[in-house]
């Protein structure tokens, strides 16, 4: 498993509008495995590959970018940042936190905390207060020289390395820095196989807040068969109900059938199912009660088009401490490239 790739992927800062990082990133890393790599005006990356045939079926694989972050919008004249979210945060998860705020000029270094009284002299009633985002602060230690390196909308990730315990991969933003991976190896793993279709692989924009740049990319492409690749949640921790964990980590890719965003083409469930019984590839059924996912755009789009997404179980989703099993991942690999290969 190529471990480097995914850590430069889940390090690398970018946020729904500020993916250009990432994708100059994957834009090296696909060279040579597609015949043309493109950028469209929202910013997402077309990659393709030509079928052999004039007739056949367009495949588009949607692999989101963007990571759940900030916006700076203030600076206090003692040099304090407030920021407005990009994407869904439980503020549960954001005390005590170290940050990197990225500015045109370089990326600094900070911590982020609520405004408020410290636990010493806090009520027991301030001590119980879940702060919202627009309480949490930046300090970035310089004091009134703030304003001379930070702007109004530059951008705030969290700052974590992509650690490995045990079988599990963690980090943040591997929603959906994951997808970026499969995106590339399992393209990879098909090598030369596959022509029988014309396959897009677009690694898209601002996902988080809306599906935005899948949904320009699925009416661009208007593709026959739109594989929504992300993460979803697995909730096998104490605390949650079995019939809420959605998926249970070890036990395979989840083949997603459902979510609050689109329902799977039911043809292309059995397809994909059957390829991975008879490959012996583990497998796991999932479905979200609520959210939703970039193959939802692939299907709404133009005349619109079969439907399924691929996703890999996460644990923590949303936080620093996001959670893979590595065997899952795999398996969403060798699935992709399965599937691929047999059009």
């Amino acid at each position: 498993m190529n471990i480097d790739l995914l850590t430069r992927l889940c390090e690398t800062p970018g946020v729904p509008g500020h993916e250009e990082r990432v994708r100059a990133l994957i834009e090296r890393e696909a060279e040579g495995l597609f015949d043309s790599i493109t950028t469209d005006p929202m910013g997402s990356l077309h990659c393709v590959r030509h079928a052999n045939k004039d007739d056949a079926p367009k495949v588009m694989l949607l692999c989101h970018m963007d990571e759940i972050g900030f916006l700076v919008s203030h600076i206090t004249d003692k040099g304090f940042i407030y920021v407005l979210p990009v994407g869904g945060f439980d503020t549960r998860n954001l005390f005590s936190r170290r940050v990197l705020v990225c500015t045109d000029s370089g990326d600094l270094k900070g911590v982020m905390n609520p405004g408020g009284k410290p636990v010493h002299i806090a009520s027991p009633e301030e001590r119980k207060k879940v702060p919202t985002v627009g309480e949490f602060m930046i300090d970035l230690g310089l004091g009134e020289a703030t304003k001379d390196h930070v702007k109004i909308g530059d951008f705030v990730v969290m700052d974590e390395p992509l650690i490995e315990i045990g079988d599990k991969i963690v980090s943040k933003a591997l929603d959906n820095r994951i997808a970026c991976w499969l995106g590339i190896e399992a393209i990879k793993q098909l090598g030369k196989k596959g022509r029988g279709a014309e396959i897009h692989v677009v690694f898209t924009t601002q996902e988080e807040v809306g599906l935005r740049g899948a949904r320009t990319s699925s009416f661009a492409v208007k593709p026959d068969i739109g594989i929504g690749v992300d993460v979803t949640l697995s909730c096998d921790t104490p605390g949650v109900p079995e019939k809420d964990r959605t998926t249970v980590q070890g036990d395979g890719f989840g083949l997603h059938i459902r979510d609050g965003s689109f329902i799977a083409d039911k043809k292309l469930v059995a397809e994909i199912e059957a390829i991975a019984i008879a490959k012996k590839i583990p497998y796991q059924r999932t479905m979200l009660a609520s959210g939703g996912q970039d193959g939802a755009a692939a299907q709404q789009a133009a005349s619109g088009a079969r439907a399924i997404g691929i996703t890999v179980g996460t644990r923590y989703i949303h936080t620093v401490t996001e959670m893979i099993h590595k065997t899952d991942l795999e398996a969403a690999r060798d699935i992709l490239a399965a599937y691929l290969a047999e059009l």
